[in-house]
C-alpha cells in the first residue's frame, strides 16, 4: 500500500512540473501556488524525520540501564525522535512552520541548519526566529525575491518612507514614527546613494523639513537642495546648522512644557511644528580633522550637537539619517556614543568585516555574517535591522539621481522655511569669508 502511495504521489508531482513551468513564466504568484508550495510542502514533510536527524535535531531518549553488580550495562540506543512540527503553511514567497523544541533545544541550534534545511528543502532560505518559549518558527523562501525585485506597496503616512522589497516579498518602509534614526553604511557603488535617493524622493511630497550635510561640497545631497530647507556643505557649516537646529530643539521642549504633553505629537495641530530629517552624508567628514585647534572645536561641536539630537529629537520631531562608508570608533568616542542612539542599521556591501560588525554586532551578531556574504555585484541589496532586534535581507527600488531630483523640484513648494538653520548658515558663511 505505501509503495502504491509514493508511486502516486510521484505522478501527482511529475504532472505539477510540468504545468509548473508554463505557469511560472507568466504567472509567478500563481505557479508558486499552485505547483511551488504543494511540492515543497510535501518535501518538508516526507523527509522531516530525516532531515532532523542528519542535522541533529533529532533527540534519542536516553537508553534503559541496568545496574549488574558495579557495572551499567546500556542497552540499545532507540531511533532519534524529530521534533514536532506543524503542516508547512504557504506564503507568497514560500513557507512557513512551526516547530515543537525537544527540551534541552535552544533556537541556536535551527539557526545553525538554517542552511542545511535550505539544500534540504531546494529554497533559497531558511530564517528561525522564536516568537514563544519552546517553539522556533521556521520561514523558507523559495526563491531570492531580491534578484528580480517588482514593486512592493505600502500606504503613505507621515514620516514614513518606501524604500524597497523585503526578501519576504513585503514592502521596506522607514518609518521613522517607529524607528527615529538610522544608520546606513556602505562602500562605494554598494547603493548606498541609491537609497539615499529614494528616501529623500520619498519624503519629499510630505509635510517635513529636510536638512542636508554634505562635507563633500554637497556633490550628492546638493542635487535635491530645491527640497532642502538648508543645506550645509562644509564642517564649519554643518556645525553651525546643528547648532540651530539643537536651539530648535530646546525651543519645543519649552512649548511641550508649557502645554503640558511629553512629545510633539500630543500637540495641538496649530502648535505642532514640522517635523524635520537630518541627512548626513559621509559622517567621517564632521569627525576627522587636521589637528589644529579650529578643526578639532568644530569636530567636537558636531560630535556633541548629533549626539543631543540623537539622545533628545525622537519625541521633539527631529530625526536623523547618518550614512558613509565607515562608522568606526577610529573616528573616536563621539562615533560610537552616537551609534548607541541609532537603533535602525542598514548595510550594505562593505569592504571589510569590521565594518559589518560594527553596524550590526552590537544588535543582531547573526546578522553580521548575512551583510558580509553581501557580494559587489548586488547592488543595492543591504541587511536591515530595526528597533526590535530583527533583521532582514533587503534591496531598495533603483531611483536615479534624475527622477529623485525631478520629485524634489516637483516638490519645492512644500519646502518649511527653518529660519534659525537658515541665519547660522548665512553667519558661518559670513565668518569664512572674513
Amino acid at each position: 500500500m505505501g509503495h502504491i502511495l509514493f508511486a502516486l504521489l510521484l505522478a501527482v508531482a511529475a504532472v505539477l512540473l510540468v504545468a509548473g513551468g508554463r505557469l511560472r513564466e507568466r504567472y509567478p504568484v500563481a505557479a508558486w501556488y499552485v505547483v511551488g508550495y504543494p511540492l515543497t510542502a510535501l518535501r518538508i514533510v516526507w523527509h522531516w524525520r530525516d532531515v532532523a536527524r542528519h542535522t541533529d535535531l533529532a533527540v534519542s531518549p536516553s537508553p534503559a540501564r541496568t545496574l549488574i553488580a558495579d557495572v551499567i550495562v546500556t542497552g540499545r540506543p532507540l531511533r532519534p525522535v524529530a521534533p514536532r512540527i506543524s503542516f508547512p503553511k504557504p506564503t507568497r514567497t514560500g513557507v512557513s512552520l512551526l516547530v515543537r523544541l525537544h527540551p534541552g533545544q535552544t533556537p541556536e541550534l535551527y539557526k545553525a541548519a538554517a542552511d542545511a534545511l535550505a539544500h534540504a528543502w531546494r529554497v533559497h532560505a531558511v530564517r528561525v526566529t522564536s516568537p514563544d518559549r519552546g517553539f522556533v518558527h521556521l520561514t523558507a523562501t523559495a526563491v531570492d525575491p531580491l534578484q528580480h525585485p517588482g514593486r512592493a506597496h505600502a500606504k503613505p503616512a507621515l514620516l514614513s518612507a518606501l524604500v524597497g522589497i523585503l526578501e519576504a516579498g513585503g514592502a521596506w518602509v522607514l518609518d521613522f514614527r517607529t524607528v527615529p534614526h538610522w544608520m546606513i553604511v556602505g562602500a562605494t557603488q554598494s547603493g548606498k546613494s541609491t537609497l539615499l535617493a529614494r528616501l529623500v524622493a520619498q519624503l519629499a511630497p510630505q509635510h517635513v523639513a529636510l536638512v542636508g550635510i554634505d562635507c563633500k561640497g554637497g556633490m550628492e545631497l546638493g542635487l535635491f537642495e530645491s527640497r532642502l530647507s538648508a543645506l550645509a556643505t562644509s564642517r564649519r557649516e554643518a556645525a553651525a546648522a546643528l547648532d540651530a537646529l539643537v536651539i530648535e530643539m530646546q525651543e519645543r521642549m519649552l512649548v511641550c512644557r508649557e502645554v503640558g504633553v511629553r512629545s510633539i505629537w500630543q500637540l495641538p495641530e496649530k502648535l505642532r511644528p514640522v517635523p524635520i530629517v537630518v541627512i548626513v552624508d559621509e559622517l567621517a567628514e564632521l569627525y576627522l580633522h587636521d589637528g589644529t585647534r579650529e578643526s578639532k572645536a568644530e569636530a567636537e561641536q558636531c560630535s556633541v550637537y548629533l549626539l543631543r539630537i540623537a539622545q533628545l529629537g525622537a519625541v521633539l520631531g527631529l530625526h536623523l539619517v547618518v550614512a558613509g562608508q565607515r562608522i568606526g570608533s577610529e573616528l573616536g568616542s563621539g562615533v560610537t556614543a552616537l551609534r548607541a542612539q541609532l537603533s535602525g542599521r542598514i548595510c550594505h556591501a562593505v569592504n571589510d568585516p569590521g565594518t559589518a560588525e560594527m553596524t550590526l554586532g552590537d544588535l543582531a551578531k547573526d546578522a553580521v555574517a548575512a551583510a558580509q556574504s553581501i557580494t559587489a555585484e548586488e547592488k543595492g541589496v543591504a541587511i536591515c535591522l530595526g528597533a526590535d532586534g530583527g533583521w532582514s535581507r533587503a534591496r531598495s527600488h533603483l531611483t536615479t539621481i534624475d527622477q529623485a531630483r525631478e520629485i524634489t523640484a516637483k516638490h519645492s513648494h512644500l519646502t518649511p522655511v527653518l529660519p534659525g538653520v537658515h541665519r547660522a548658515l548665512l553667519m558661518a558663511d559670513g565668518d569664512g569669508a572674513s
